[in-house]
């Protein structure tokens, strides 16, 4: 009865995280001022990504280069990733200094005083309980000075002015189709992408092995998840499905910080070397309510033959009368997302399509 409870008990836990979904962004804030400043740190104009509110990218008119903020942006996108990006951020700086210029004279304005037009962009999604994500809205704004300016109605496929100055602006994207269906399809899809794509780069390393016990007939069993942010992750041993706790022997390090910003656990047990039960290592987070499933499999010989890892994608399922935690393993086939919007000859569009 004890056993059972136990189980119940985590199992209520982990579905109240799985069945309720989280809201995720990826956004892209540009800001550029009318001319230089000789504050430190503040540059003429500056590029950054955002996932949720962790910078994954940035750029700056001094170092004139797009680089990764985060260790698994840097390993897992290419050169050449960096190279057009850096491109890219070299073009949208010199259209915003048209743009500056334009707005400038629209409102009569000189640069006795320093301007600031800043551009904000990306997309939200809610992460379903199947791990996949769900477009929410799309974000396509521009402020001029603090106040809005311009943004983009992503429901009705419109440009709105939020100011006067900005109604000349917003008649003439309007009449521009191919801008506003390119506008659309970026925020509902390729944005949505990006995000996903980012999401999995991040998740974390999780490993399953054994090490020397305390006895000769003993092994340690190690369940090891490191590289993860936020901390807030759970991690759990089960034997045969069932989840194994403190009662059972299960030994952990708590969460600790590694060099990177990012952070480690690891869950121990000490069984038997003739232990003839299937181990499964699970990792439950806020950013991935994908489990991330090691299998071990202990032989009569004390070798722990490791069948490798895959992403889980199930909901935890449920047996009549009380809950027991069954995680089921299965493949998941990675899909080629398309190539960086970077790429996308419809952005030469956007860079000359200034607010005349």
């Amino acid at each position: 009865i004890v056993m059972l409870l136990k189980n119940f008990t985590v199992a209520v836990v982990l579905l109240s995280t799985i069945l309720f979904c989280e809201r995720h962004a990826l956004t892209y804030i540009y800001t550029a001022l009318s001319r230089k400043v000789p504050n430190p740190g503040i540059h003429e104009f500056t590029a950054m990504g955002l996932l949720d509110t962790k910078m994954i990218d940035y750029f700056d008119s001094e170092q004139q280069q797009k680089v990764p903020k985060q260790e698994w942006m840097r390993e897992r996108l290419g050169q050449d990733y960096w190279e057009k990006g850096t491109q890219s951020r070299k073009s949208k700086q010199q259209w915003f200094k048209v743009n500056l210029d334009i707005l400038k004279e629209r409102m009569n304005q000189t640069d006795n005083d320093v301007h600031v037009l800043q551009w904000m962009h990306g997309c939200e999604a809610d992460l379903l309980s199947n791990g996949k994500l769900q477009f929410q809205r799309g974000i396509d704004q521009y402020s001029y000075n603090g106040d809005n300016f311009l943004y983009f109605d992503d429901a009705h496929s419109v440009w709105v002015a939020a100011a006067t100055a900005a109604e000349p602006t917003k008649r003439k994207w309007d009449e521009v189709h191919v801008l506003k269906e390119y506008t659309k399809g970026y925020l509902e899809k390729e944005c949505l992408d990006w995000l996903g794509k980012f999401m999995d780069y991040e998740r974390p390393d999780v490993h399953i092995f054994a090490t020397p016990g305390r006895q000769k007939t003993t092994l340690r069993l190690n369940c090891m998840a490191t590289g993860f942010y936020p901390p807030d992750i759970i991690l759990r041993l089960l034997r045969d499905g069932m989840i194994l706790g403190e009662d059972d022997g299960i030994m952990t390090t708590g969460i600790r910080p590694n060099e990177d910003d990012t952070y480690q656990l690891r869950d121990s047990i000490e069984i038997l070397s003739t232990d003839q039960g299937q181990y499964t290592c699970h990792l439950y987070g806020p950013l991935f309510h994908l489990r991330l499933c090691l299998t071990c499999l202990c032989s009569a010989d004390g070798k722990v033959n490791n069948e490798g890892g895959f992403p889980v994608g199930g909901v935890v399922g449920g047996v009549i009368g009380l809950l027991v935690v069954v995680a089921l393993c299965i493949t998941v086939i990675l899909v080629k997302r398309r190539q960086s919007s970077e790429s996308n000859p419809y952005l030469i569009l956007i860079y000359f399509t200034v607010f005349h």
